[in-house]
């Protein structure tokens, strides 16, 4: 089993797969490392090499900003919308959908569940 940036890669899966595993790493830029790197996308993970394993993690560490310093970097972005106020940072605070989503209904992922409001009597 491979190990990179803290993330152990799952053995029986494609190289080209594998790197999704690691955070801020998707298919097009898992494609973009392995071209960089010279090694078959179809080649699994338990058939690497040490040094194919040591120029994959020489190449992600160099150029790409993964895992814990990519999570920091987000959750600072939000927090500086938060603090200066604007549309989105009360959207983040509030939990409601950022995007311009509509909220009447739908929405469900970010405002959580339902919570049933009692009728009104005539």
């Amino acid at each position: 089993m491979a190990r990179i940036a803290g993330v152990d890669l799952p053995s029986n899966k494609k190289i080209g797969i594998a790197l999704t595993y690691i955070y801020g790493i998707g298919r097009s830029t898992a494609q973009k490392i392995i071209e960089e790197s010279g090694i078959d996308f179809d080649k699994r993970v338990n058939t690497l090499t040490d040094e194919e394993i040591a120029k994959l993690r020489g190449i992600i560490e160099k150029g790409y900003k993964i895992e814990g310093e990519l999570r920091t970097e987000v959750s600072m972005n939000i927090k500086r919308l938060i603090d200066i106020g604007c549309y989105r940072g009360i959207r983040h605070k509030k939990g409601l959908p950022v995007r311009g989503q509509r909220t009447r209904t739908n929405a469900r992922t970010r405002k959580g569940k339902r919570k049933t409001v009692a009728g009104k009597k005539k």
